[in-house]
């Protein structure tokens, strides 16, 4: 009994102890923090941090939230406190700047107005008209306003970047012009143009959209012959028809000082071709003459193929739905970009479509540092290999591992030398004494070093594929599955100096694939697919001899009247078409099943390896106490 006692009590005291260790915790070590997540998750960026620091006036954010609505559901319960965490982590390195007010806007009550009167959007949530806020309004001292007017649970992984961004804008620092020269519609076509058109006018790019939030957007024409110099940065994207002037303009604005962002295309999928006419446009960047002078190349006759990283893609052929690896569009991830660059650290992973290949000159005083890079499986294939009529699997058919890793995106920077070494083109119809004063104004070297950046590729900027957009109350609501708007943005931000925001922007992990599962699966498509090729040129073969020897004039007097011989062989070789046919069937049979065991094999190692274990290590624990006890039982 005193033992049974004593248990009891030990136990009751201990309870009490871990209650009042917690109750003691929670008020003494308040600000104590220990992070043990694998990527810091839950610790503020450097450039959250300075932001924070360069605060110079008192700003506040209101966070309306519904609190007994939310409430009621714990993965919303679950997101509001990662919020209200975040902001109290704001607010405790804001050295006093940075205060926090949470607001419950209760049905019908004055905070609803308050709220509706910010422009938040409610949720209706049933018929008595309950409406569910979790949106936030930012104010600085001269009556700023920043709102955002929903707190989407999918942008959890972006959180602290929304939160750092509305600091951001609300901070009196100088917004910087990105000059934006293209041939895609990446602004949306003007409506007007739309109405001529027949079609109604597309939305912007979303990567256009984030760049305004951040900076001045500004419109460079393509037939520009003199860039602004109160553009910060120039922006060139698959550029097409560019006259010499607007060459030459280009070239000397980086002569001067200007940061150049280029990205050019040896096959864009952003461009769709006419459907009445599919052959008339070519689908390539044309930007001659600046990258040669600039000290890099980039081939755009020649897009990369990387299987080892290439995206699982599914498409109609010949009216069945195909599936496979298709090294034309790339999913490269992080450990193909360059961890030491802000433009590209810690982005997650890149998705790139047909993307072409930048290489050095070797051109003393300028570096050409590779920002992205394929692995050394990727190949360099023929624009002509896809197109109208094209199948695409001959892309995966015909895959020759090049040996070599490729270049895809690429930071250059040096004292460039002017394409224009004898001074600037003459133009139709120029008047002499502006000819004298351009060429007295021409640069045959920058200034000082210099930099840009390049990537050869454009469809990594469009929506389909990096990012998924929805609706929601009339607002778009764009949610990254890649991290290619980063990687446009951190650029811009590295060329104007400011890195403030690229660490925030570039903390999500986008995908945590099982890389070793991918190399079996491939390897295994690989050998399966070289006897699946093997075997349907071998079908052909017999299909087009069997239709040799059946062809004729049917009917009448001058039908082809085969001899025993003929009809012998034409039976052979429908036996043989159908015992290929079925080897064939086998094939492809024999790698869903590879796959599928494979899949097995996985889920059985990881759901139930672990129970299976810890029932062990029970077991074994069990046994050993029970040998102890009757070790120290006397004889």
């Amino acid at each position: 009994m005193n033992n049974k006692l004593l248990t009891g009590a030990g136990l009751v005291f201990a309870l009490v102890l871990v209650v009042a260790v917690n109750m003691l915790g929670s008020v003494t070590f308040t600000s104590a923090r220990l992070d043990l997540t694998e990527r810091k998750a839950y610790t503020l960026a450097d450039g959250t941090l300075q932001i924070l620091e360069k605060l110079d006036e008192p700003v506040t954010i209101r966070l309306f939230l519904s609190e007994e609505i939310a409430a009621r559901t714990a993965s919303v319960t679950t997101f509001a406190n990662r919020v209200r965490d975040m902001l109290d982590e704001f607010q405790r390195h804001s050295d006093g700047m940075l205060r926090v007010i949470i607001i419950d806007p209760e049905p019908f009550s004055e905070e609803e107005d308050r709220a509706v009167g910010y422009g938040l959007h409610g949720i209706p949530l049933d018929a008595e008209g309950a409406n569910f806020y979790f949106g936030l309004v930012g104010t600085n001292s001269t009556d700023d306003e920043v709102i955002v007017p929903f707190l989407s649970m999918e942008r959890e992984a972006f959180l602290e970047y929304d939160l750092a961004k509305v600091l951001w804008q609300l901070s009196d620092i100088d917004t910087k012009v990105v000059g934006i020269m293209s041939s895609l519609p990446i602004n949306g076509i003007d409506p007007q143009r739309a109405m001529m058109m027949g079609n109604q006018a597309p939305p912007a790019w979303v990567v256009a959209d984030q760049i305004a939030q951040l900076f001045e957007l500004r419109n460079v024409g393509v037939a520009s012959t003199a860039i602004p110099d109160d553009i910060d940065v120039l922006m060139v994207v698959h550029p097409k028809t560019l006259t010499d002037a607007t060459l030459y303009a280009i070239d000397q604005y980086v002569m001067r000082g200007g940061r150049l962002v280029l990205m050019v295309d040896p096959l864009s999928e952003a461009e769709q071709p006419d459907p009445r006419n599919p052959m008339a446009v070519s689908r390539e960047s044309r930007f001659p003459t600046l990258p040669e002078a600039w000290g890099f190349a980039i081939d755009t006759t020649k897009f990369v193929g990387d299987l080892q990283h290439a995206m699982r893609i599914r498409f109609e052929h010949q009216g069945q739905i195909v599936a496979m690896d298709f090294p034309a569009w790339m999913d490269l991830p992080q450990g193909r970009l360059a961890d030491n660059d802000t433009v590209t650290s810690e982005l997650g992973k890149l998705v790139f479509a047909t993307p072409g290949s930048i290489r050095s000159l070797g051109v003393k005083g300028i570096t050409v540092t590779p920002l992205v890079e394929t692995s050394d499986q990727a190949m360099l294939v023929d624009t002509t290999a896809l197109g109208p009529g094209k199948d695409p699997q001959d892309v995966a058919r015909n895959y020759v591992p090049g040996g070599e890793v490729l270049t895809v995106a690429a930071r250059v920077s040096g004292r460039f030398k002017s394409a224009f070494p004898d001074g600037p083109p003459a133009q139709e119809g120029q008047e002499r004494k502006a000819a004298e004063e351009a060429r007295a104004a021409h640069l045959s070297e920058a200034k000082e070093t210099a930099n840009m950046v390049v990537v050869a590729d454009v469809d990594f900027m469009e929506d389909r594929f990096w990012v998924q957009t929805q609706n929601l109350l009339g607002s778009r609501l764009s949610v990254p599955t890649a991290g290619n708007g980063s990687f446009v943005i951190n650029a811009l931000d590295s060329m104007t100096g400011s890195n403030d925001l690229i660490s925030v922007r570039s903390r999500g992990r986008y995908a945590r694939p099982f890389t070793r599962v991918d190399d079996i699966r491939r390897e295994a498509e690989l050998k399966f697919r070289e006897k699946e090729q093997q075997l349907t040129e071998e079908l052909n073969a017999t299909e087009a001899k069997l239709a040799e020897l059946s062809q004729g004039t049917p009917g009448g007097s001058d039908a082809l009247v085969l001899s025993d011989a003929g009809q012998a062989e034409i039976e052979r070789f429908r036996e043989q078409k159908l015992k290929i046919r079925k080897e064939l069937r086998d094939v492809l049979h024999k790698r869903r099943k590879n796959l599928e065991d494979l899949e097995f094999d996985l889920r059985l190692f990881n759901i139930g390896l672990m129970p299976v274990l810890i029932v062990l290590a029970g077991i074994a624990v069990a046994a050993w106490q029970v040998q102890r006890r009757r070790r120290s039982m006397p004889a």
